[in-house]
């Protein structure tokens, strides 16, 4: 058995000069145990973001053959989203009180099952169940990624591990879309669900080197959970289906959610969190840009099957160039950050992300490769924007709330990439538009798309106008953190 250090005495002993010969022998076994660790979390996480990215590829294939609207297809995504960022919160807890190794197997075993059944799914309804069935088992990969680093590395060592951690994150969303172009280039989109069962692979290593180490047993709030996957459901299903009814049961199920995280002893959601006024403006700007940046994976191989008419094939290779300049340009991003400050990583994140909604507003219909050269902007920029915002929202966090804290922005992030494809899936319901507002725009099939980018383009001027109000200047951060 791998001897695992807690967290204050891996602090010591890793910071020792002088040892006891007996200490060093288990803590070289755990040294060796974590690299071995995380080659393998790094193939987890590209399956894992693969499963999450490959499928915007191929909704179009989707909805025609089950005959859909580009809001009902949307929900491939969006029900994914929801389970995947309640799963993620909730998997992190259940590590506080059962052995991780345990919940890994179960959740990738979960995430098998939920590949078998879209695999096989012959109606609409199955393929959603699969979809919920994976997120539900792969939710467990996050809480792992931040587990694995933190318990087996040093504090001086953790920087190294997070960092090819990134790796898997960045192959991940690199490989996705040339993945899936590749297989739906010779076989049926369903053969992607078959992907994601090789994570069982990777079963026998997790159980053979993680330890039995629990964290400090706590009650986990399911109905906090529960409530708050719900309202956000039935929330973003009353925008694809038009209901009243069900956007007054969303309603409602959010007041109970308030109403939860504020009785119970220990709330799936922190309320003390939301006392600090510089958390919350971080909160609400990420929201709304990653709601933006999300909406570009979702809305291009829309407009290249529907304008363009391509193939899931070449889309994949359209936007392959676009994922691959974010994977490799991320740790730049990060490095900016660092000499420069989030603020300036988040007006170049800006700038890069308006030059994709102007330039797709304009081209919307003309050449594919337009689109697959502008599209590079528009990945990098979320990239950027999405390490300058998680570092902004960090720094108002006191050493207590980090890990809450930054708990609740990931799963926000989720929450919002499934909030932006069920409103632009509703939008591009409606149809083609005879009236284009972008008057470069030249092809009349692209003038819907042309102004949901446009659109997108004002919404990014604002948000970027909210951060330099209130986190323009350091010195106001401070004082609402203090506050």
């Amino acid at each position: 058995m791998v001897h695992t250090l807690k967290p204050s005495s891996q602090l010591t002993r890793f910071g020792q000069k002088e040892g006891n010969q007996m200490d060093a022998i288990p803590q070289r076994q755990q040294v060796q145990a974590g690299e071995k660790l995380l080659k393998v979390l790094v193939f987890t996480l590209i399956l894992s973001v693969m499963n999450a990215s490959m499928f915007n590829v191929v909704l179009p294939e989707i909805s025609k053959q089950f005959q859909l609207s580009a809001s009902q297809v949307s929900w491939i995504i969006t029900s994914y989203m929801i389970v995947y960022a309640i799963g993620s919160m909730t998997f992190g807890k259940l590590a506080d009180k059962y052995k991780l190794k345990d919940l890994l197997t179960i959740g990738l075993i979960v995430f098998a099952l939920g590949s078998i059944m879209g695999l096989a799914a012959t109606q609409f309804w199955m393929v959603i169940a699969g979809r919920v069935l994976q997120a539900a088992g792969a939710s467990v990969i996050p809480a792992t990624a931040m587990i694995i680093p933190i318990r087996y590395f040093a504090p001086e060592q953790r920087g190294r591990a997070l960092g090819t951690t990134a790796i898997g994150l960045s192959l991940g969303g690199a490989l996705g879309p040339i993945v899936s172009g590749f297989v739906t280039s010779f076989a049926s989109w369903r053969l992607l669900f078959a992907l994601s069962i090789l994570a069982l692979l990777t079963l026998p290593f997790y159980r053979k080197y993680l330890d039995d180490e629990r964290g400090q047993a706590g009650r986990i709030d399911f109905v906090g959970g529960f409530l708050l996957a719900a309202s956000v459901a039935a929330l973003l299903l009353a925008i694809t289906l038009s209901a009243w009814s069900l956007l007054g049961a969303g309603v409602l199920l959010l007041v109970l959610f308030i109403v939860r995280i504020r009785t119970a002893a220990e709330p799936f959601v922190q309320p003390a969190l939301f006392r600090n006024r510089a958390y919350v403006y971080g909160l609400m700007i990420a929201f709304l840009a990653t709601s933006f940046s999300f909406g570009i994976g979702y809305t291009i191989p829309q407009l290249l099957a529907h304008v363009n008419h391509v193939t899931p094939a070449v889309i994949g290779f359209l936007m392959f160039p676009a994922a691959i300049s974010s994977a490799l340009l991320g740790r730049r991003g990060g490095r900016l950050a660092d000499e420069r400050g989030n603020s300036f990583l988040v007006y170049t994140a800006a700038w890069m992300l308006m030059i994709c909604f102007l330039a797709m507003s304009t081209v919307a219909g003309l050449s594919p490769y337009w689109i697959a050269l502008f599209l590079i902007f528009g990945f990098v920029g979320q990239t950027f924007m999405q390490i300058a915002m998680s570092n902004t929202i960090s720094r108002t966090l006191s050493r207590e709330q980090t890990g809450i804290g930054m708990g609740l922005f990931s799963m926000l992030n989720f929450i919002a990439g499934a909030s932006a494809t069920a409103v632009i899936g509703k939008v591009l319901d409606f149809g083609g538009s005879s009236v284009g507002f972008n008057p470069l725009v030249t092809v009349q099939s692209g003038v819907l798309y042309s102004n949901i980018f446009l659109l997108l383009a004002l919404l990014l001027a604002v948000v970027i106008l909210l951060y330099a109000l209130l986190f323009g200047r350091r010195k106001e951060l401070v004082v609402q953190k203090a506050g």
